[in-house]
């Protein structure tokens, strides 16, 4: 059975995915809403949580750095750290990030990878301590691997947490669960920057159903709203 999934996002009036474009307010800070973010991302009790390739780069700060013998490498998952009491969980089809250490908050890290990556790739998360779960084919089946991460994890409960594409994709399979969305006082109105859910051209109109869970203040000027998804 695959993971309970919740898309916890913070965002914008007008839906916008970064805080540095967005305007002031007197009621709250960036920084007070981020805090906020966070506070609601323990409060979630997740197992895990998982971005996108972009959104992980940013925490990554690795540069390539493959072992001098590659040697044999398991082609389809290696997990040093399983029992954790959570994870970091990046999506790489392409095997394109590269990591400092193991963990991110002590959160020990798994990369969620496609089929065609090399070994060397896989030796040097190996290497490193950075546990991964490779797809049978070139594109990534979220919903074999959301399964695996359950299965080989123990995760029953899993935060979806950017970007904007890779939660598009989640909810375009049908595989997002409930949204957790924090909505802070601030507009950003920039033309061609990200949302918090982006589908492609197909979008998600005739592919996704949501009803209102919750509607609380949280602080600061912010909403926190959470909403049951159920897929058409």
């Amino acid at each position: 059975m695959k993971p309970h999934l919740v898309c916890h996002m913070i965002t914008s009036l007008d839906g916008r995915l970064h805080p540095s474009g967005w305007s002031r307010s007197p009621d709250g800070t960036r920084a007070e809403w981020s805090g906020i973010y966070e506070r609601l991302h323990e409060a979630l009790d997740g197992d895990g949580w998982i971005v996108g390739r972009v959104t992980m780069a940013e925490m990554a700060k690795g540069t390539p750095h493959p072992p001098a013998e590659t040697g044999t490498v398991d082609r389809r998952r290696h997990l040093p750290v399983p029992g954790a009491a959570s994870y970091a969980i990046a999506l790489d089809r392409g095997g394109k990030l590269h990591f400092a250490g193991s963990t991110l908050g002590g959160d020990p890290v798994v990369v969620v990878l496609g089929g065609d990556v090399p070994d060397s790739h896989l030796a040097e998360l190996a290497a490193d301590g950075i546990g991964y779960l490779v797809s049978d084919g070139a594109e990534l089946d979220l919903a074999a691997l959301l399964t695996e991460i359950g299965r080989q994890l123990g995760i029953r409960r899993l935060l979806l947490e950017g970007g904007a594409n890779a939660n598009g994709a989640f909810f375009a399979a049908g595989l997002v669960d409930e949204v957790s969305l924090l909505l802070c006082p601030a507009l950003d109105g920039r033309t061609g920057v990200s949302t918090i859910v982006e589908a492609g051209d197909t979008g998600l109109a005739d592919k996704v159903e949501l009803s209102l869970i919750s509607c609380e203040p949280a602080g600061h000027g912010t909403l926190h709203l959470r909403y049951a998804v159920r897929p058409l």
